[in-house]
Formats: structure tokens, C-alpha cells, sequence
């Protein structure tokens, strides 16, 4: 739903989630898997705050290292 209405929404708009259709794993393995934890949405936050040139990039490296996040 988020992605059906962002075209309306004036600021940058990114959706997180997961159905987790089809998984049987743990709560925790599942989010880490489609990057929902919480480490991964501060990562995916830092991303774009950098993308809009409010903080350096390395600190997004940064954070993804500290996080075992590197893609």
C-alpha cells in the first residue's frame, strides 16, 4: 500500500516490509533476510540521508560493516 500512494507523498518515500510468504525460519532470520531488522533499516535510513547529501557516504559503509550488512 505505501508504494501505491507515494506518488502523491511530497518527501522521498521508501517501504520496508515483508509478507515473509513462504519462509518457515526464525522471526529474526526472516527479517535479517529480507533486511527489516533493526540494523537494517538504520542502515537503509543512513542510505538515504546520504543519497540526499545530509551525511557521507562512508558513514553508510560504515554502519553496513558494523552491522555485517555489506551487500
Amino acid at each position: 500500500m505505501p508504494d501505491q500512494i507515494s506518488q502523491w507523498v511530497e518527501q522521498d518515500d521508501y517501504s520496508l516490509g515483508t509478507d515473509g510468504f513462504g519462509l518457515s525460519d526464525t522471526r529474526e532470520d526472516v527479517r535479517r533476510y529480507f533486511r527489516v531488522d533493526a540494523e537494517s533499516i538504520v542502515v537503509t535510513a543512513l542510505d538515504r540521508l546520504a543519497g540526499a547529501g545530509q551525511l557521507p557516504p562512508a558513514t553508510v559503509a560504515q554502519a553496513r560493516a558494523r552491522y555485517g550488512l555489506d551487500r
